[in-house]
């Protein structure tokens, strides 16, 4: 049985605006602003990728009525970064409570104490960023990105595989992308 006519059409507008909203996306102020900022704080020693950046602010909805600017940005990736370590935590425990190996038992327990440290900083971070003592707000950052990455070298020291690269990569690069942001706010 063929389609009916309207069906088609349908389905026709539908793809075709598929195709345009990313366009649409790309070209909106919210996405040029994202970019640009991504661009700036890409550059530097913040090593932190433009996609990564991308990715980050863009996964935040944001009121179309909202001025932004790199400490709003700052603060967005703070609360990432929160979200981040909360979400690692619970997948620390969880795999705390399956695993038989001492090595990786250490290893874990490690880093749970390094984002217990990384979770109690970030409502102070979180205020900082808010009365702009971007200094203050820098150094819990700073703290963060070396408590990820203490707690992929530990499981390196180790001789282990680590089962949080993935997470200790994004917690790194997320605080790495607050320092950046409130470098320019």
């Amino acid at each position: 049985m063929a389609p009916s006519t309207s069906s088609t059409s349908q389905t026709s507008v539908v793809a075709v605006l598929l195709l345009l909203f990313p366009i649409a996306l790309a070209d909106s102020p919210l996405h040029q602003l994202i970019l640009g900022s991504c661009k700036t704080v890409g550059g530097g020693s913040t090593y932190v990728g433009i996609e990564f950046c991308e990715d980050a602010l863009n996964s935040v909805a944001v009121g179309s009525g909202v001025d932004l600017d790199y400490q709003l940005l700052g603060g967005i990736a703070v609360g990432l970064l929160a979200d981040n370590a909360t979400s690692t935590k619970t997948k620390i425990d969880s795999l705390l409570k399956a695993e038989d190996k001492a090595a990786v038992s250490r290893c874990l327990l490690s880093c749970q104490s390094l984002y217990g440290g990384i979770l109690d900083g970030g409502p102070a971070c979180t205020a900082a960023v808010k009365a702009k003592k971007f200094g203050d707000a820098t150094a819990i950052l700073e703290k963060a990105a070396a408590a990820a990455k203490e707690c992929e070298d530990g499981f390196g020291k180790s001789n282990v595989t680590s089962p949080l690269t993935a997470e200790d990569g994004n917690t790194f690069e997320l605080a790495k992308l607050g320092v950046g942001l409130l470098r320019f706010a």
